[in-house]
């Protein structure tokens, strides 16, 4: 089966969100959850826990854990076997923050309106 294609979701002034998480986090995380894009690169829709989950309204999270640490980077697909990956950030409580999903939702927004044009 064909892969999905990966694409870090780019800001009008050219920053990479997810790319500067996973720049953020030590060696053994980074590892851990450069594992987890490769998963869902390789299987797209039909990753399931402890993988990915769908949050709300299209947004997913993809899920790393070393030790008690746990970090999270959310995406959405595109039509055309694409992943965006929007957003990462490290996970202190049971819920995945607010602000987090709408900065996702923001982000997407964005990509869909400059990549319209």
């Amino acid at each position: 089966m064909q892969e999905f294609e990966i694409i870090f979701y780019t800001t009008e002034k050219g920053e990479k969100p997810v790319e500067e998480f996973l720049n953020s986090l030590d060696t053994k995380m980074r590892a851990k959850m450069l594992m987890t894009i490769r998963i869902v690169k390789a299987n797209g829709y039909q990753t399931r826990m402890p993988y990915s989950e769908e949050l709300e309204d299209g947004i997913f999270e993809l899920r790393a854990k070393v030790g008690t640490d746990i970090s999270r980077v959310l995406y959405f697909f595109m039509i055309g076997r694409k992943i965006i990956l929007t957003n990462g950030f490290i996970k202190k409580t049971q819920k995945t923050p607010k602000n987090e999903i709408e900065k996702a939702k923001r982000y997407r927004a964005d990509y869909l309106s400059r990549e319209e044009n």
